[in-house]
């Protein structure tokens, strides 16, 4: 698919293991980054470009398009080029969230097997890890083509925030495109890892990550080679993406005061404006006035092209996303408030994600913290460049321990993790925050005569509730002896891994019946024993 990136053959003898990569898989752009003779180097496409959008087109031809190429036809052709998949990725369909995510985007997106969102363009129906494979291919093939060996593994990242489900698709996504996956790593501790590289600190860190399509806040405590995660939060629905909307509205109501014809009833003047409206914050970020002209927005009753001129101040742009910003600022609280950290104490803060750069959000930070925030490290680079430092020191433990760079990462888990209960409750076995792996065990008793099934209805969130949080799955244990009630006990066992992907497990304590599953926000893989 990318034969014109690579080179006629690989010089695999020059890692018999193949190379491993460090991937930012980002709702807007992706980067990849490797460690090439002990530094890491970001790895640019053969037209010098890092920056990969992380877009998806299907041509009339049939031909597909991806990144750079793709990203020209989304003012073409919008039905059919596929962007911001990330913001639904490992989602079930019928989730507000995903609904609210599907109701901003142009192509369509329908409801598969098992409640999983599939995405239909000429290309065909595909679930949303195939089209994320796609931007994956593309990076493991510009890799391949710099390193001129083959990629083998890799470590992908993901928001902090991103629940099972999603972590699972995003590994499924990197596993589509031919890659072993190392680890999945919170894009926080990725930027974390790449500041403290080489220095001896012991430093309390506040990462600010505020991408395309996503926002967290971190804290970490830094000593040395150990990052641990203190606290985390975020929003799974904030980011530039949201910027870009503010901007793209405003153009639709002035257009619609001046033509009497509202633009978002057409799927091409809405995707015209909303590549605009990026176009004019990316400006707004170096300039205090954009204006200009848009030649063609829509066609007229008359069928003639009508455009508009528009003119924006960077004090109007902050009036418009003022509101976004304050709720980033609101997680940082929180999130500070649960490690039971001041501002003050605060040692350092990192700003990561392409939305930082916009001068509102730098300044409310910096008055925020009370200092300004760490740019020294592009925030477009600095995720995979941690993530490519943790690929190389798990592909290779003896060269980073003998070298005494190999991190230790201490992450936490973004979500409390629970049961139902009688009365439509939900027991939490996993607070938030807690350090991964982890695992919690709760001992269950039956609840009824003869009971001979045990259904166990798994949650993720943090409300009492259960309705109220986000269903990961059922387990059924079956095959329970009928005994009187109170006399069968079942053990549940939640078992979190590194990579933040759960298990759950059910057994009989007295009698041996048992059954485990790994959970997805769109359904469960049981194993029953």
């Amino acid at each position: 698919m990318f034969d014109d990136l690579l080179d006629d053959e690989f010089d695999e003898s020059s890692s018999p293991e193949g190379a491993a990569i460090g991937i930012d898989l980002g709702t807007t752009n992706s980067v990849v980054c490797c460690v090439i003779d002990g530094d890491v180097v970001v790895l640019n496409d053969d037209q010098g470009h890092a920056l990969q959008p992380s877009v998806v087109a299907w041509l009339p031809n049939g031909q597909q398009r991806v990144g750079l190429a793709a990203r020209l036809r989304r003012v073409i052709d919008p039905a059919n080029t596929v962007y911001s998949a990330k913001r639904i990725i490992g989602r079930s369909f019928r989730s507000p969230a995903t609904q609210e995510a599907i109701a901003q985007l142009p192509y369509e997106v329908i409801e598969g097997p098992n409640e999983q969102p599939i995405i239909s363009t000429r290309g065909g129906q595909l679930p949303v890890p195939e089209v994320s494979s796609l931007v994956l291919q593309r990076l493991k093939a510009i890799a391949e083509a710099q390193l001129g060996q083959q990629v083998t593994s890799c470590v992908v990242t993901v928001p902090a925030n991103f629940s099972n489900g999603q972590r699972m698709a995003t590994r499924r996504a990197a596993e589509l495109a031919g890659m072993e996956v190392l680890r999945i790593l919170n894009e926080p501790t990725a930027a974390a890892v790449a500041y403290g590289r080489d220095r001896e600190v012991h430093r309390r860190i506040a990462v600010f990550d505020l991408g395309g399509g996503t926002f967290d806040v971190t804290l970490l405590a830094v000593r040395e080679s150990l990052y641990e995660v203190l606290s985390t939060g975020g929003d799974p629905f904030l980011g530039g993406d949201d910027f870009d909307n503010k901007v793209r509205d405003w153009l639709a109501y002035e257009f619609l005061k001046t033509h009497r014809l509202d633009p978002k009833s057409d799927p091409i003047a809405l995707a015209r404006l909303t590549v605009a409206a990026e176009q004019i914050k990316m400006q707004l970020s170096s300039e205090a006035v954009v204006e200009g002209s848009l030649s063609e927005v829509m066609l007229g009753p008359g069928g003639d092209p009508l455009g508009m001129d528009f003119r924006i101040t960077r004090d109007l742009f902050d009036d418009m996303i003022g509101e976004l910003v304050e709720r980033t600022l609101e997680t940082a609280a929180n999130v500070l408030q649960e490690a039971q950290v001041t501002p003050d104490r605060v040692d350092e803060v990192i700003l990561v994600g392409g939305s930082t750069r916009v001068p509102m959000v730098a300044d409310r930070v910096a008055q925020y913290f009370g200092r300004e925030p760490r740019v020294d490290i592009n925030p477009m680079h600095v995720v995979a460049i941690g993530a490519a430092h943790q690929a190389h020191s798990l592909m290779f433990p003896d060269q980073a321990l003998s070298s005494g760079s190999a991190p230790t990462l201490l992450d936490v888990t973004p979500h409390s993790l629970g049961l139902a209960t009688a009365g439509g409750y939900a027991e939490h076995l996993i607070p938030k925050n807690t350090t991964v792996p982890a695992e919690g065990r709760k001992v269950f008793s039956t609840v009824r005569d003869n009971q001979s099934r045990a259904v166990i209805k798994v949650c993720q969130g943090e409300s009492r509730r259960f309705a109220e949080n986000a269903e990961l799955g059922t387990l059924t244990l079956d095959q329970l002896p009928e005994r009187p009630r109170g006399d069968v006990q079942v053990e549940v066992a939640f078992l979190i891994d590194a990579d933040g992907v759960v298990q759950v497990e059910a057994r009989d304590i007295k009698y041996g019946a048992q059954a485990r599953a790994t959970l997805s926000a769109v359904g469960v893989d049981d194993a029953p024993a």
